[in-house]
């Protein structure tokens, strides 16, 4: 059963919280709790200060206190019926409400705003934030660290057997409570693994917007991934561990010159975030990321998140200004993900910036793209905390070539990677960076694709596919383009393309008098101006075992019942292709999932699903390097 209500609607919850209140309810409560919680959904919320009032019937008024937005305590969740506090009604009321960041302790602020990850799709409120002291990173597990392991595989075992589709509030309390267990044994880095998924399968069940079944499937796959190789040893335990936060590091003096900035939007958190390159040519990022309680309103909110001054010394210079300027920096302190700090004993004043054309930041573009590829490929596979800044961020010279028709008929704007002003490098998809109507990414790429042969420096985000793909941050002027951007001295020859809006105007009239390219007049399909075509939609039919690898998080292990015509059929098509490793996968995942024993009624015995979630694990793990190899293998062909 879905529910769904308005996020902005209630109070954060602590993760804890939503597992003490469900685990206090009766078992025969626990199997009405779905239903409750989507009936309370359809009740109004009214706010006065920190408490948040649900009238459930005309006799009963159920009340959250949550300073500063966010439940803290199983306490402050009151019910006025009799059942209460094993009411129902207590347990529905944080099963709708998001769930706050498990790391994020009571007390004073943290140097910076919470910064939710650059792709947008992680969860608020993960371990980020001052240095903070860490256990014992070198010894193998405890007794008491193992059986928070095994507690969170089982846990997330269920949730993967149940599928978006059966698990529900009391399956994710069980998580959320392993998830628990887990940080209070120091195991961080698994903890917000599996707060993640919880958010994740809350989306999914709510069908909120900004739900995408890849992330989910990610997630499950990585939280899986940490519990099998803690609880086996195969992989380093200080690393598997976690921090509970990121550790800032003394840098002293730095002399910033400012890149691009970038909006960030989420389901919670909107704002914006700076990119800026010191002297020896390392990224740093400053945040400006606050929590909103109106989803219509987040996007004004980032995009406007834009002209809020820096928040770093006494700068008096907004993102958008400092994506131009540069920053003399005193005191300065960094995260080993390249977060600038925000102490009392930083000083900043404003300085000169530099071209992209100009040292330091032309060095960003000297780096072949297929190195650049590698760099980023590799950096997915560390954790998320523990990756260089700017590591996902590609930067390249390109020629637009147009519009052509993509997979389902769709048009996409394509454009030749070039190096050092030479021809001939891949042809790449550029895509929106967001695709939020409301942010400029998608108009400043439709007015891009009526300039077909417009040369481009420009800096994107690598999209993982089967073809060159890259989601476009930000765009100047390569050097001695014989067309550049028509832009105002102050916008230095560059475009914040999430937060300002490119003009016709802007554009160099040798290029937008062309004709789109794809799209001629009789509205037949036509190739790029230079000859070159479109990648090609499709490679080899990994989506066949990675269909079943979703299928399984949407619906369970049962949607992988055996039907010998479809397995067939699967089977064959792989192994025409050479994947024969993809097909043995597959028949294992089936086989796994079919076997479930029973008892001399016929009714299935209660299953750890361990056997089930070893070979998903395996399956998932297997796409997932067979697309990363795919990706670089399509931007290798660089001229």
């Amino acid at each position: 059963m879905s529910v769904t209500a308005r996020t902005s609607d209630w109070p954060g919850v602590r993760p804890e919280v939503v597992a003490e209140v469900v685990a206090g309810l009766s078992a025969r409560l626990q199997k009405r709790l779905d239903g409750a919680a989507a009936k309370l959904a359809e009740r109004p919320v009214a706010r006065e200060g920190d408490e948040w009032r649900v009238e459930v019937d005309e006799e009963t008024v159920l009340v959250l206190h949550a300073p500063g937005g966010v439940v803290a305590a199983e306490a402050g969740v009151r019910c006025g019926c009799l059942l209460a506090p094993a009411c129902v009604h207590r347990a529905a009321a944080v099963t709708l409400c998001p769930l706050a960041g498990a790391g994020a302790e009571p007390g004073p602020e943290p140097e910076q705003e919470p910064e939710p990850r650059s792709d947008t799709h992680g969860a608020p409120g993960e371990p980020t934030g001052r240095p903070a002291a860490d256990p014992i990173v070198g010894d193998p597990l405890t007794a008491v660290e193992l059986a928070a392991v095994r507690h969170l595989h089982r846990a997330a075992a269920a949730v993967l057997a149940a599928g978006v589709s059966g698990a529900g509030a009391v399956s994710q309390a069980e998580l959320l409570r392993a998830a628990h267990r887990a940080r209070l044994a120091g195991l961080h880095r698994p903890a917000a693994a599996a707060v993640t998924v919880a958010t994740r399968v809350r989306a999914a069940r709510s069908g909120a917007p900004d739900h995408r079944l890849a992330d989910l499937v990610a997630g499950l796959r990585e939280l899986l991934g940490l519990t099998t190789a803690l609880a086996t040893g195969t992989a380093p335990v200080a690393e598997l561990r976690g921090t509970a936060r990121q550790a800032y590091r003394e840098e002293g003096g730095l002399r910033l010159y400012g890149l691009f900035a970038e909006p960030v939007l989420t389901a919670t958190h909107a704002g914006a975030v700076s990119w800026a390159v010191d002297a020896d040519g390392r990224l740093s990022t400053i945040a400006e990321v606050m929590p909103h309680d109106d989803a219509a309103a987040a996007a004004p909110q980032a995009v406007g998140a834009g002209n809020r001054t820096v928040r770093l010394g006494d700068a008096a210079l907004s993102h958008r200004e400092f994506s131009r300027a540069g920053l003399a920096v005193q005191g300065a302190t960094r995260s080993g993900g390249g977060r600038l700090g925000a102490g009392a004993s930083v000083r900043a004043v404003r300085a000169t910036g530099a071209a992209w054309t100009a040292e330091p930041a032309a060095r960003l573009w000297s780096e072949p793209a297929s190195a650049q590829v590698a760099r980023a490929l590799a950096a997915q596979e560390l954790p998320y905390e523990s990756r260089p800044a700017g590591s996902d961020l590609l930067f390249l010279d390109v020629t637009l070539l147009g519009t052509a028709p993509g997979p389902g008929g769709a048009p996409q704007l394509l454009a030749r990677c070039t190096a050092s002003g030479a021809q001939g490098g891949p042809v790449i998809v550029l895509r929106p960076a967001h695709e939020h109507p409301d942010l400029p990414f998608r108009a400043n790429l439709a007015l891009l694709a009526t300039a077909p042969g417009l040369r481009l420096r420009v800096i994107g985000r690598l999209e993982r596919a089967d073809r060159p793909e890259l989601r476009l941050l930000a765009i100047g002027t390569p050097p001695a383009a014989p067309d550049p951007l028509a832009l105002s001295a102050d916008r230095a020859g560059r475009v914040n393309l999430g937060l300002e809006r490119l003009q016709t105007a802007d554009l160099a009239a040798s290029a937008t008098a062309s004709a789109t390219v794809g799209e001629p007049a009789d509205g037949s399909a036509e190739e790029p101006a230079d000859g070159s075509t479109a990648p090609a939609p499709y490679g080899p039919p990994v989506h066949v075992l990675g269909r079943r690898v979703e299928q399984t998080v949407t619906t369970g292990r049962h949607a992988l019942a055996p039907s010998e015509a479809s397995a067939a059929a699967d089977r064959g098509l792989l192994r025409a292709a050479g994947l024969a490793t993809a097909a043995e996968l597959l028949d294992g995942l089936r086989a796994s999932a079919a076997n479930q024993q029973r008892d001399v009624f016929g009714r299935i015995v209660t299953d750890d699903h361990e056997d089930f979630a070893t070979a998903w694990l395996t399956a998932a793990s297997y796409t997932e390097e067979l697309a990363t190899a795919l990706c670089a293998s399509a931007w290798s062909g660089e001229g």
